[in-house]
């Protein structure tokens, strides 16, 4: 055994203690402010329990909230699906365009979709002013449909795009030799190799819609995450919240669930020799050419152009400079919690993701998938869980920066652990085996090795995070100090009161914004089209 070799050996151990003691400490934070969430709602006796959870109220939020999941994944498929198919398997002109089309409504999030439809309607909308014609606002279940599938198709139509990319075409030409029509192909070859990417992309949708509240507020339709809130900000029943919050994380788990058993029935396993075919591309012709652009276009105007629109002529109705303070304290306070979670989070991600690559194990596995909890668990729950923690544990820690900072970082955990882990798969092992032989303790071999290869990977989670921190609702609306007036509350505070003047700058900034996390997606995406 050589020198390196040994000193590999007797050091690892102490490596593996310490990322496990850290991995569980994450872990443990994952968890435990959902035990005080339980703990809370079993204050209540077992019969009150029960009437609690089958009342006819619950119910009705039942059927609300699958109602609108259910619309939600439906629409978003019927958009995602045409579009994925025209980017990757035809010969449409300025296909580049057309995806970064695609994917730019990611930029309007469901609450801004939302303001972009109430400021479109009423007597003094944007239609009424300029055209002249006024329709009523679209309240209830058919506006926060509208507003969170123009908000989530995008991560429907990423996955399905890659799912045409890596299709092999060769399966297509050969049940067209055995005689299958162009539809038949699609349904018996096409679309049972895309169920993998639609289940991935249903998730996601899926657990966003389950626990979104901010268009559906702005939208008045009552599911958990709305009355969730309204039942617990206005006292009546915080014990009922707490149930409440429980059904909802159950409901999340359960479309968890469902998706990974959907997923794991399908088998989809190469068993000839040779590389797979490239896609070959339908060509649409003339009529079909412009039937597609025309379908990019609508779908363009109704997620990217309507709320630009709308934004403009609210903003040319008032001047800017009068708010301009105000926008820029807003900005200023939402960056102060944006930017320490994002750091917070790349940090805890970190030995999750040593656990996961370098010493993989039950334990380790574990740690990974404690991990990911707070980004499946509803985020209004999630804050819910962190309130009662803080009352009963940590006093001090109510309504204060540090425990916003923590929520944010665990509730965000999962999108910087994978970019890191990504680029931890790419370091090399023996580079850290080789600065141990030569005498480095595991911190300085960490900082000074590991850390400047994995770099790339540590900046592009804390940018996810950074993002996504910016334009977060509920959990801020839940934890934010006494004052504390981001863009995300003081926006949707003012169009809830009908100040759809006052809420569109800032509306406009966290687009703006929010055009960081496009910008990354579009740059990563870009990178691996050229891979191919």
């Amino acid at each position: 055994m050589s020198l390196s070799e040994g000193l590999s050996v007797r050091r690892a151990p102490a490596d593996r203690t310490f990322a496990q003691g850290a991995g569980l400490l994450v872990g443990a934070l994952m968890i435990v402010p959902l035990f005080y969430l339980v703990l809370r709602a079993f204050e209540a006796d077992f019969d009150t329990a029960l009437s609690m959870i089958f009342r006819p109220r619950t119910g009705w939020l039942l059927v609300n909230t699958a109602a609108l999941t259910a619309g939600v994944l439906a629409f978003s498929t019927v958009i995602a699906l045409p579009l994925a198919w025209l980017t990757t398997r035809t010969d449409l002109p300025a296909r580049g365009v057309a995806n970064v089309l695609a994917v730019l409504p990611l930029a309007v999030p469901g609450y801004v979709m939302a303001y972009a439809l109430i400021g479109l309607s009423g007597n003094y909308g944007f239609m009424a002013e300029i055209f002249g014609v006024t329709f009523p606002r679209p309240y209830g279940w058919f506006g926060a449909t509208l507003a969170l599938t123009l908000y989530t198709f995008p991560y429907l139509y990423l996955n399905l795009r890659t799912a045409f990319q890596g299709l092999d075409a060769s399966l297509e030409e050969s049940a067209r030799a055995l005689g299958c029509g162009r539809a038949e192909v699609f349904r018996r070859v096409v679309l049972p190799h895309l169920i993998p990417a639609l289940c991935a992309g249903w998730l996601v949708i899926g657990l966003y819609t389950i626990g979104d509240f901010g268009a559906v507020a702005l939208m008045r339709f009552e599911v958990f995450s709305y009355t969730i809130y309204t039942q617990y900000s206005a006292a009546f029943d915080r014990v009922y919240a707490s149930w409440l919050s429980l059904i909802l994380i159950v409901i999340a788990l359960l479309f968890v669930w469902g998706e990974s058993r959907l997923r794991e029935r399908q088998s989809y396993a190469r068993t000839g020799s040779g590389a797979g075919a490239g896609p070959r591309r339908t060509a649409l012709g003339r009529r079909g050419r412009i039937a597609g652009w025309a379908f990019v276009a609508l779908v363009a105007t109704m997620s990217i152009g309507l709320p630009v629109s709308v934004l403009t002529f609210w903003m040319t109705r008032s001047p800017l400079v009068a708010q301009l303070p105000d926008l820029v304290q807003s900005f200023g306070q939402s960056l102060s919690v944006a930017a320490p979670s994002a750091v917070l989070a790349a940090g805890l991600a970190m030995p999750v993701a040593w656990l996961a690559v370098r010493h993989p194990s039950p334990t380790s596995s574990l740690i990974n998938r404690l991990a990911f909890v707070g980004y499946a668990v509803p985020p209004l729950a999630f804050a819910l869980a962190f309130v009662f923690f803080a009352l009963r544990a940590a006093p001090f820690l109510y309504q204060t920066h540090l425990l916003l900072v923590t929520a944010y970082a665990l509730a965000f955990l999962a999108l910087a652990l994978g970019p890191i882990r990504s680029a931890l798969y790419q370091a090399r092992p023996s580079m850290e085996e080789s600065a141990r032989a030569l005498g480095l303790g595991p911190a300085e071999t960490f900082l000074r090795v590991t850390l400047p290869t994995i770099r790339p990977g540590v900046v592009a989670g804390m940018v996810l995070v950074l993002v996504i921190a910016m334009k977060e609702l509920p959990i801020a609306f839940l934890l934010a100090p006494t004052g504390f007036r981001p863009l995300a509350i003081t926006m949707f505070s003012r169009t809830s009161e009908g100040m759809l003047l006052q809420a569109a700058p800032f509306a406009a900034a966290i687009m703006a914004f929010s055009a960081l996390f496009v910008g990354f997606i579009l740059r990563h995406d870009s990178k691996v089209g050229g891979s191919r």
